[in-house]
Formats: C-alpha cells, structure tokens, sequence
C-alpha cells in the first residue's frame, strides 16, 4: 500500500467515525450501518477526534462492548455516562451535572440507588401489569379500526398516533402521576432526548437545554414532596420516600430518579415499536409469519429491539491503561460503546441485517450488560409483546403512506414520523 492509500483509508475511516457526533447520521440509517460496518471490519477499536467534542474511542464490536460493560471497576460511568460537546463537558466540570441518574452513577452508589426501585421491575411484581398491558393494547387497536373506512383501510401516524402513547400511559400510570399531566411529560420527554432535532428541541442553546431539566425539576419536585405527605401505592412514592444511609433523597438524586424512569421507560420503547413497524412494512413476509404464528411474538420482541436499538451509546471512562485489539485505551480517556453496531455484528449475529422475528439466539446488547443491565427490560419487553400481540391479531397488512423520518439524535432516538396505511382484518 502507497502512503497515499494509507492516507486515504486513514481519511475514509476517519470520516466513518464522525457518525458518533454527527446528530444528523442517525437519520440516515442505511448510511450509518454501513461506516459502522467499515469500522468493525478495518479499526474497531477506532479513535474520533473532531471538532467540539473532547476525543475518544469508538468500541463498534458485540465483543469489546461486552468486555467493558463486564468491568465497572476498569471503566466508570463518570465523569460523562453519554457524548456531550466539549463545552458542556467543561460546563459539567465547573458547576456539576443538571441530573444525576443511575446512569451518572458507578458503585456503591449505583448499587444502593438501583435497589430503590429493583423490586418493582421483578418478574413477580411485573405480572400484574399483563392485564393493564393487554387492555391498553385493546385501546390502541380500537382506535386503529375506528379510523378505518367501510373496506378495513386506515391510515395513521404510527408515532404520533400509537407508539408515543402506548408506553407513556404504562410508565406514567406505574409512576402514578394523573392523565391530565400526560401531555406534558409527553413534551418533556421530546424535548430532552430531541435536543439535537430541530424539530423536537426546545431551542440549541445551553439555557434553552436548562430549561427543560428546570422544567422537570419542577413538576417532580412537587411529586415528591406530594408524596411524602401522602403517600401512595405507586412507584412515585418509593421514590419519594426511599432512604439512603438514613436520610430521604435529596431533591437531585430524586428528581433524577423520576427523569430515568419517566424518559427512558417511554422513549426506548416508543422508539422498537415504532421501528418494529417500519421493519414489518418492509418486510410484509415477515408480518405473514408472525400473523401466522403468533408464538413468535417472545422472539419478535427481542429481534425488534434488536433492530431499533433506541440507545445509541454510553460512554465510559477508564481508570487505568487497557489495550483491546492492540490499542491502549489509557487511564483517564473514555470509550463510546456503540449498541446499534454491536447489534449488527457479523461474528454474532448469522445474517444481521435480515430482519427475523424468530431469531435465535439473539444475543442483543441494546439493554446493556453487567451491572448497568437496563432495569425496564423485562417491562418493555412485556410491551412490546402486549401491542404487537393484538395488532397481529387484527392488522392484515402495512404498506407506506408517506415518508419516514428519523430523529437527529446522539444518545436515544428513533421515529419522529412514520406515516402508513393498514388493513384490518375481516
């Protein structure tokens, strides 16, 4: 190879890398998959280096996701769990970050405050919610029929019409906040995780961002003290009055607390149905099968999660040098661990990029691994199975009836548009 090849691969793989702080190349998936592909193929352990962004290194592996996730004392949550610009990083360093999550925290703290809340994500307490599910699923297909014409065919938004309000009514109920207040988080939820869309964010600038956590800052504050005087049989008020070395939380940790599960609990699972049915309109085969075989909804589930990977990344920051493919990731510098391309990757998965609802095995990292194993996996898997289940049940067909469009996004996305005509089955 002439050093004018190299200087090109060099060039082209750079290039590739800059899909991890490009908001916009998570709207053009075909593109997306393909600079990953490049980068797990020729540098998987790949260093970016661009403008407004401190550098680090892109883990684009199923592997070395896996090797990391399983080493929480080698590579830390702080001091930034998910990519922000260099200016926000230095904002964070001077004045301390607007939100402090389970996903801001390691051990021990990560431990305690995950406890909080870990019984009511059990199999047990879950199973109480199958009958809630399966009702709200009747109500979402209701609707569906009841805009069909006289010949079964309808036509909807499948975002704005059946995957935005289908999880938020799970999460807000479990929580045990009032329907009346449903719009508003629906909004709020928008704005945070559509921070870098145009169309969704409140505005670009760090204040504008501010308002929104200030916002939620506000409504969940009332939450708590609310509950504290009197208390519910809710999540809201575990939450609430949950207590740390003795003492109740404090307004951060709490607030913090209701953010994870009001936002994440939502926008994760809006964003695999919402795929899901983008990937059963093209590929109306597999639609067939599932009709045919509604058992396949347990595997399904899993491959459309698979597909969607709504979170793109966590970041992680390493306390001391670590080589992974040759590369030494030195102490101090973070890695980007890429869910969307370890779930695509050729050494794990036979085929995949072929969209197969009965998958298995379906080794998927798009909950994560290890200590911070999403702790709504089981409930948003119960979701999906819950809706995909009655729609199978009653929806013939899907085809397109317009242009998708998909978030610009850097942490979670998906969906902000997903126009299609359906036919309801006689």
């Amino acid at each position: 190879m002439t050093a004018d090849e190299a200087a090109v691969d060099e060039a082209t793989l750079a290039a590739a890398g800059r899909i991890f702080m490009t908001p916009a190349a998570y709207a053009d998936e075909a593109r997306w998959h393909e600079a990953a592909a490049l980068l797990r193929r020729q540098d998987p352990v790949h260093r970016v280096d661009g403008p407004g962004y401190n550098p680090f290194w892109a883990i684009t592996k199923h592997a070395d996701v896996l090797e990391i996730e399983a080493r929480p004392e080698r590579f830390l949550n702080a001091p930034r769990p998910v990519l922000v610009t260099a200016a926000e990083d230095a904002a964070a360093a001077r004045t301390g970050r607007s939100l402090r999550t389970l996903i801001h925290m390691d051990d021990p703290d990560h431990r305690v405050y995950r406890s909080i809340t870990s019984e009511w994500f059990l199999p047990r307490s879950m199973a109480r919610l199958e009958a809630r599910l399966a009702e709200l699923a009747v109500r979402s297909v209701d609707a569906m029929a009841g805009r069909a014409g006289a010949d079964g065919v309808g036509e909807i938004d499948v975002v704005r019409d059946l995957t935005m309000a289908y999880p938020l009514q799970v999460i807000l109920s479990i929580l045990g906040l009032p329907e009346e207040d449903y719009p508003r988080m629906l909004r709020l939820t928008q704005e945070l995780f559509g921070s870098d869309d145009p169309e969704l964010q409140r505005g670009s600038s760090p204040e504008e961002r501010q308002a929104v956590i200030l916002d939620f800052f506000g409504y969940f504050d009332a939450l708590t003290r609310a509950r504290r005087e009197h208390p519910t049989a809710d999540l809201a008020s575990v939450v609430a009055n949950a207590r740390v070395d003795g003492e109740l939380l404090a307004p951060l940790e709490a607030v913090s607390y209701y953010v994870i599960i009001a936002t994440a609990g939502h926008d994760t699972t809006s964003s695999s149905m919402a795929g899901g049915v983008q990937a059963f309109v093209d590929h109306p085969e597999q639609w067939r099968r599932l009709r045919e075989d509604p058992s396949l909804v347990e595997t399904a589930a899993d491959e459309m999660i698979r597909w969607t990977s709504p979170v793109k990344h966590f970041m992680r920051t390493a306390t001391a040098d670590h080589e992974l493919r040759g590369r030494v990731i030195r102490a101090g510098e973070s890695v980007l661990l890429s869910y969307p391309s370890a779930n695509r990757d050729e050494d794990v998965f036979e085929r995949p990029f072929a969209f197969d609802v009965g998958r298995r095995p379906n080794k998927h990292l798009a909950f994560g691994f290890g200590a911070h194993f999403c702790l709504g996996a089981m409930l948003a898997r119960m979701e999906l199975r819950a809706l995909f289940r009655e729609l199978a049940a009653r929806v013939e067909a899907w085809e397109p009836a317009g242009e998708p469009a998909l978030m610009h996004t850097l942490f979670v996305g998906g969906h902000k548009r997903l126009p299609v005509r359906y036919r309801m089955a006689r």
